[in-house]
């Protein structure tokens, strides 16, 4: 597949350290695993972390479960991204609603819970960031079990 016809997916959650990037370094061991063709990446909605690394709480958990997580530098998506990805999938609502108002016209945005499909749509991806380290498995937990759905989709745009 060419570089340009490769699906591109962006993972947003409010900072960028711990939710999105945890989605982003999932989804890439399991697009791999499946042979899917995708550039994955994350971004926050605040610039509050802008430069920092992922929190180490999720690198943990990430780890433990064979996911590589190396390389990773918090960033504030903005509207030349949402527009230029293919899929721009948020942790919750709110920042839905922020990268619409970033974005008035884009049409690529999307929930990660409503890709699984024990969830209620408009259901928030679990924020571990104040809690201990089994709020950030049960995190990961939330977003394997809607890789699947996204697989489907990124699947369905190459």
């Amino acid at each position: 597949m060419s570089n340009e016809n490769t699906p591109s997916v962006i993972f947003v959650c409010w900072g960028n350290i711990c939710r999105s990037p945890m989605a982003e370094f999932v989804a890439k061991k399991i697009f791999a695993d499946e042979g899917l063709d995708a550039r994955v990446t994350s971004a926050g909605v605040s610039d509050e972390e802008h430069g920092g690394p992922m929190d180490s709480r999720a690198k943990s958990v990430l780890t433990s479960h064979g996911y590589p997580c190396s390389g990773h530098n918090a960033h504030q998506i903005d509207e030349s991204e949402i527009m230029s990805a293919d899929l721009v999938i948020a942790a919750e609502p709110r920042h839905l609603q922020m990268m619409k108002q970033m974005a008035p016209d884009a049409d690529n945005l999307r929930l990660i819970r409503d890709y699984d499909p024990n969830c209620d749509p408009g259901t928030s991806l679990p924020d571990p960031w104040f809690g201990s380290t089994d709020g950030f498995q049960d995190t990961l937990d939330a977003i394997e079990s809607a890789m699947p759905g996204i697989v489907d989709e990124v699947r369905s745009l190459a």
